[in-house]
């Protein structure tokens, strides 16, 4: 067999790769959503598009690698009042919340980058102590997740896109 068709097989097999990457979740932050242990995967930033409200990225965060949701974009303002969220003064509806922080209000201003904060507030380090963090920060918005700890990568991708 020429040394071409190996070549071919093995970049074949890669391609998912340079679309979207596997990361683990490490901590509690993201619960209920996302467990410590759980297989995410995640699209690179490049095919990520901009951040929405809502969604989950992977970040680099002042304290090391990071999975939060995106709660305010450029320009907007998160101000957290007994608990509960309000953007530019308008509270969300976040039913994703199982654990509430009624212990940390305040305000936070975007300015010119993104406000992500974990789904478990009070286990959560995030944009509150961090501050914003700017669009070069955020690694890949996640696409997927699996509860199956014990399955490969290659059996996940298989279930989810195949």
């Amino acid at each position: 067999m020429k040394l071409s068709a190996y070549i071919s097989a093995a970049l074949l097999a890669c391609s998912p790769l340079a679309f979207f990457r596997p990361v683990q979740v490490r901590g509690e932050s993201m619960e209920p959503a996302l467990h410590s242990g759980q297989l995410v995967f995640a699209l690179w930033p490049w095919c990520s598009g901009s951040p929405a409200l809502g969604e989950i990225w992977v970040l680099e965060s002042p304290d090391g690698a990071a999975i939060k949701r995106v709660l305010a974009l450029p320009g907007s303002e998160l101000e957290q009042r007994n608990g509960r969220l309000a953007l530019d003064g308008q509270y969300l509806d976040e039913p994703y919340i199982a654990f509430w922080d009624t212990g940390n209000d305040g305000r936070w201003p975007a300015g010119t980058g993104y406000l992500l904060l974990g789904d478990k507030r009070p286990a959560s380090r995030d944009s509150r102590a961090w501050g914003p963090m700017e669009k070069g920060s955020l690694r890949g918005r996640v696409i997927t997740a699996s509860s199956y700890k014990s399955r490969s990568a290659a059996a996940i991708i298989r279930q989810t896109f195949c």
